[in-house]
């Protein structure tokens, strides 16, 4: 994909880029794809989806309480449990407020790891990692659930196929997890600014009508996914068939609010152009 080769021009000394079908092939792939990039915030996604294995599993509910007084699973991983951005302190009243929280994913950390006996870090690889041949992919023991997460480029796109055609979850358990939660809940989109429908599901934050936004002006309204602070993006769009996955070296800021948003745009136009 020559859309790919666009990001020869992001003001970063590394960055790679892969687009994965819903098939699961890789429709392109551009720079050091097997590279190991700190992911920030797309170790959430990650987390997210271990939680979701251990629901299967039976271990925890999603509305069983976890967290502040109130609040429950689902509401941690919906960022509506009303824990504080980045402390262990109650900012809002569970289910009334969208409060991005890096400190709502340790606890969802440390509740599966009380309910299942495992170290988290454990679980995550056991649950998902080792299953998807992930095998580049950490988080440390005692690394935040949250933002610790470290990876390369050819596994996310291994976890990008799986978001969209389910092996390890139920495929009605991977829609419940695109689908909104507590619509209509206004917050703060981390680095664009407050939204009215700050619309997240379980663990993914959902494209929706949010402007200004990440993805592209082409992106539809059921993309989701999830960047992060360290320079990195993982997105899945069912209108297009396919998910893209970009990770970099420089922290996120003014370069990626420029770059991101064309390039998921001529990802998105090239993908049209090959299925007409």
């Amino acid at each position: 994909m020559q859309s790919l080769a666009m990001i020869e021009n992001w003001p970063v000394p590394a960055a790679a880029a892969a687009v994965v079908r819903a098939d699961g092939k890789v429709a392109g792939a551009y720079g050091p794809t097997s590279r190991r990039f700190p992911l920030a915030s797309v170790t959430k996604p990650l987390t997210a989806y271990a939680v979701l294995v251990a629901y299967e599993e039976g271990a925890v509910e999603l509305d069983e309480p976890a967290g502040p007084e109130g609040a429950t699973v689902r509401h941690l991983l919906a960022h509506t449990s009303g824990l504080a951005f980045d402390e262990h302190r109650t900012a809002g009243a569970p289910g009334t407020r969208r409060l991005y929280s890096n400190a709502g994913f340790e606890v969802l950390g440390e509740h599966v790891a009380k309910a299942t006996g495992i170290p988290f870090a454990d679980y995550l690889r056991e649950a998902v990692f080792e299953p998807l041949g992930m095998g580049s992919t950490t988080l440390a023991e005692g690394g935040s659930p949250a933002k610790d997460g470290v990876s390369t480029v050819d596994d996310l796109v291994r976890f990008a196929a799986e978001l969209q055609t389910p092996r390890l979850l139920d495929p009605r358990t991977v829609l419940a997890a695109m689908t909104v939660v507590h619509p209509g809940l206004s917050g703060v989109l981390p680095g664009y600014g407050f939204q009215k429908n700050n619309d997240w599901g379980l663990g993914f934050e959902i494209r929706d009508a949010k402007s200004p936004h990440w993805t592209g002006a082409a992106s539809s309204p059921h993309t989701f996914g999830h960047f992060g602070q360290s320079g990195t993006f993982l997105w899945v769009d069912p209108a297009a068939g396919a998910a893209c996955v970009a990770l970099a070296d420089r922290p996120f800021g003014p370069w990626a609010v420029e770059a991101w948003p064309p390039f998921t745009d001529a990802v998105l136009a090239e993908l049209a152009g090959a299925q007409e």
